[in-house]
């Protein structure tokens, strides 16, 4: 049955809406595919839906020919799971908790890897049993503090979230590579175009960890490549560090010494005041020589803030989403803290700090330095790796208008752990020796996890193996962003009139339009679109009688269809027009081979 717009639910925009951040956003709601619902929320219209429906079906295959199982959970869980692995606090506010009439805690899952382990364990108990990949396509909700760019960051989103469960590491490894093909052919067959980097597993756990992530300007992820081949996402880029110095070598090297530096609470003056005082023959100093001390805050369960500062060269810039997946194991804490600039009130919680002039390793009133100390004011003290054994810095004296010159690390101060800190920058080397970083811009399409045994030891997933020992299981997690897929395409498929949908994905494969007035063009129409019907071709039939040209054809170029057909004046001469949404080719075809044609555009793909 034709889709006919006379009476498809379906209402198109002229004017982008006023809340729109993002090409997608502001095409897909013109082309009345979804409709705002609330905050960070959306309903999926007919056409949207069909989008949504045709990706969904691409992941479905993708993963039933590695030999995935689809599965489906609820989306309201209980709350036991999560505390046994420790996310029901770990998520913090990022998650929606509810309560039933008699008080008993529930979630909104945010993602389902408790229920697949649980649900693995109520039906194996053998090596033999073993491997299974498990799936389900379903909705998640998250907490969004900030939602926006349309189906981009939301507060509810379709996912295909895969699970492997293996008895052993060369499973998990097997398991790995398969789901890692798997996806590079989805992403594929959707028209996107992705990049795997290497990644941090966050609050998933596990040790090898890699992203998809479609190159686009609008995107949240930076990831960077060398010329080598290195790509990571620069939350996982390790820094290459200075080789540290022995201890005979730091004693070796000048004493500190603390002097007045009026007026130097920013790096520039302090460089300014550097250069006047103690000028070196070796050359002006530089923002690069001075050691930047930043107070932040972790901010934890039950909006709990502990201060920390961390030191970055001077000519360095903090990285408060890459600190976020490293500070808690330096800090003791679990699982993933959010990340901030300390406020004045934060500050004042800690008197002895010394704003502007904040530094490790001085004694009270800038005295002489304490060799060994590992914290500031009482707060735990980390470095950037830059900050190595041996390397001599100009810092905060901890005294107004005071800073220390000299100061070496690992001499004369020590610290509590090391951090990756900084924003890493184009040139930066990369971690593998491959060359200098360049970074771009990526929105995430999937993910996958080498989880290992985190959740099975923590639920108690064992089986018998080929001895007869219960080992356990070891598990491997693979997401793809459903939803995300579609904003994706959408962003990356379309020009300045509207979308131009892939053929794999569109809401159909033809877009027909009858243009005028005469009985006789609708008739022409409606037997081009019977033709393509029983051909196979799902049909956009615009049948709207008393609809100008111009507001059709301006339709066509919104709505994006890979192919139409007008019906229109060339049906004088015995033509109809057959033209091409990606290219904007345009050909004359007899009426009565109309059908054919297209048909065979259809079926070459094109």
């Amino acid at each position: 049955m034709a889709l006919r717009m006379s009476t498809l639910f379906l209402r198109t925009l002229r004017d982008d809406p006023a809340d729109a951040e993002v090409a997608s956003h502001r095409l897909l709601v013109r082309a009345g595919m979804i409709r705002r619902a609330g905050f960070g929320t959306f309903t999926w219209l007919p056409l949207g839906l069909r989008v949504l429906r045709r990706v969904e079906q691409i992941v479905r295959e993708e993963m039933d020919a590695i030999g995935g199982q689809e599965v489906h959970f609820p989306a309201l869980l209980p709350k036991e799971p999560y505390e046994a692995t420790g996310r029901w606090d770990e998520y913090g506010d990022g998650i929606f908790r509810v309560q039933d009439r008699k008080g008993a805690d529930l979630l909104l899952a945010p993602t389902h890897e408790e229920m697949f382990t649980l649900l693995v364990k109520d039906h194996y108990s053998s090596y033999k049993d073993l491997p299974a990949y498990l799936y389900q396509i379903q909705t998640k909700y998250r907490d969004e503090s900030r939602p926006r760019a349309g189906l981009l960051r939301v507060r509810d989103f379709v996912m295909k979230d895969s699970y492997s469960f293996t008895v052993d590491d060369a499973g998990l490894d097997e398991a790995y590579e398969a789901h890692r093909a798997a996806y590079e052919r989805i992403f594929a067959r959707l028209g996107l175009e992705t990049v795997a980097v290497e990644a941090t597993a966050g609050a998933m756990g596990g040790s090898r960890s890699e992203e998809f992530l479609h190159p686009c300007a609008i995107g949240e992820d930076t990831f960077v490549e060398s010329p080598g081949g290195y790509r990571a996402n620069v939350e996982a880029v390790t820094t290459v560090a200075p080789a540290p110095l022995d201890e005979a070598a730091m004693a070796a090297l000048p004493a500190p010494e603390v002097k007045e530096t009026p007026a130097s609470t920013t790096i520039a003056a302090l460089v300014d005041v550097a250069n006047e005082l103690a000028p070196r023959a070796e050359g002006a100093w530089t923002a690069a020589d001075t050691l930047k001390c930043v107070v932040l805050t972790a901010v934890l369960d039950g909006d709990e803030r502990r201060q920390f500062v961390v030191a970055v060269p001077g000519d360095r810039e903090v990285d408060l989403k890459r600190l976020e997946t490293t500070v808690a194991p330096a800090l003791g804490l679990s699982g993933e803290p959010g990340v901030e600039a300390a406020t004045e009130e934060d500050l004042r919680r800690h008197p002895s700090l010394v704003k502007g002039y904040i530094g490790p390793g001085a004694g009270p009133d800038g005295g002489a330095p304490v060799l060994g100390a590992e914290s500031v004011s009482g707060l735990p003290f980390l470095v950037d790796p830059r900050i190595a054994a041996g390397t001599a810095w100009i810092t905060g004296a901890n005294a107004d208008q005071r800073h220390v010159f000299g100061l070496v690390a690992g001499r004369d101060f020590g610290w509590d752990g090391v951090v990756e800190a900084t924003v890493v920058r184009d040139g930066d080397e990369a971690p593998d020796g491959s060359g200098p970083l360049t970074a771009r811009r990526g929105i995430e399409m999937g993910h996958i996890f080498q989880l290992g045994r985190k959740y099975a030891e923590a639920l108690d997933l064992k089986v018998l193996d080929q001895n007869g020992k219960q080992v356990v299981v070891t598990m491997g997690s693979y997401g793809i962003g459903v939803t995300r897929a579609v904003a994706a395409i959408a962003e990356s498929h379309r020009d300045e009139k509207g979308l131009v949908w892939p053929r794999a994905v569109a809401p159909a494969d033809v877009h027909v339009l009858a243009t005028g007035k005469g009985a006789e063009v609708f008739e022409a129409a409606e037997q081009i679109v019977a033709g393509l019907e029983a051909a196979g071709l799902t049909v956009l039939f615009d049948d709207r009688p008393k609809v100008s040209a111009g507001v059709k054809f301006g339709d066509v170029e919104l709505i994006g269809l890979p192919t139409s057909v007008v019906v229109g004046r060339g049906l004088a001469d015995g033509v109809v027009e057959v033209k091409d949404r990606a290219t904007g080719e345009a050909r004359s075809v007899p009426v009565a081979e109309a059908v054919d044609a297209v048909v065979a555009e259809v079926r070459d793909g094109r």
